[in-house]
């Protein structure tokens, strides 16, 4: 199914994250943004190049806003990683899977089709509290606008795959798309360090500086396959499986930090694995397509 690249995008993301949280100690958030805009244009246009897909767009209005939302909700991430616990950090963002939810009932109810999305909405609400039971997010009173910048990120991030899906249904390919967001990082990126400077390489620790390159690539290729997984998917049934991050996160803390992971937090994940498994069969026992899916 279309929808399981949500699984590989999520691990890249995962991993990408792993990556800010040491680059940030050593660089400001808009750095992070304009150095992972940087190399991902570089590393898509090399990979637009050899498989031929050609650059211009049809539609440069919806992929300029999907850029603008895209970026700030990026930028609203990288923030919130920067200044409030990793954990709290990746729960605010990963409500984008609620949001999304939100989104569609809303859409549900407007065309006399809510019941439909009723199932689909339980495993994605499911999948969220065993996320919340996995990190058990904490925020301390001189941490709330943190706390707001990563709230607004995670629905930054659900406007953004909504007009990822509705890129797709209007033929655009996932190269592309991908390209295109990374200009825009790029850009407001390029903005923001002229305001506030880069850091001098000198200063900078060697395990900050080495993230650079691989934060970028790994941006690139999770945003690839959660592309292809929007543009190609049932949005309810990827909106779920992007709960998976949480998984491999938990694994890097564990087999990386020696974290351990409490009995509560075993419970979450097999609750986010229980979920997208409930929510992979109700899709393909064939579910109506959320509107967001029809044309």
């Amino acid at each position: 199914m279309q929808a399981l690249w949500m699984v590989l995008g999520a691990f890249f993301f995962a991993t990408m994250a792993l990556g800010i949280k040491v680059a940030s100690g050593s660089f400001s958030t808009f750095e992070l943004v304009f150095y992972r805009g940087v190399v991902s244009v570089i590393f898509m246009t090399l990979v637009m190049r050899a498989r031929g897909t050609p650059l211009k767009t049809p539609v440069p209005l919806m992929h300029a806003w999907r850029s603008i939302i895209g970026v700030l909700s990026l930028g609203s991430w990288f923030y919130a990683i920067a200044h409030l616990p990793l954990a709290t950090a990746m729960t605010l963002n990963y409500m984008s899977g609620v949001w999304v939810a939100a989104f569609i009932v809303g859409g549900a109810v407007m065309y006399g089709k809510a019941e439909r999305q009723g199932p689909l909405m339980a495993t994605v609400m499911a999948g969220f509290a065993g996320v919340v039971m996995m990190l058990r997010p904490t925020l301390d009173q001189n941490q709330l606008f943190a706390g707001l910048i990563g709230l607004l990120s995670g629905m930054g991030a659900a406007l953004a795959y909504m007009q990822v899906t509705a890129l797709g249904k209007v033929g655009e390919p996932e190269g592309r798309t991908v390209f295109y967001f990374s200009i825009g990082t790029a850009v407001v990126g390029s903005v923001g360090v002229a305001f506030t400077g880069l850091t001098a390489w000198s200063t900078a620790s060697w395990q900050a500086t080495a993230w650079l390159v691989p934060i970028g690539v790994l941006a690139s290729l999770g945003q690839w396959c959660m592309t292809r997984a929007y543009s190609r998917g049932s949005t309810l049934l990827v909106a779920n499986l992007q709960y998976s991050g949480i998984v491999f996160a938990a694994i890097y803390s564990l087999v990386l930090f020696g974290d351990q992971i409490p009995l509560l937090g075993w419970a979450g994940i097999s609750l986010i694995v229980a979920s997208g498994l409930v929510a992979t069969v109700l899709r393909t026992r064939a579910l109506p397509n959320t509107p967001a899916e029809e044309h």
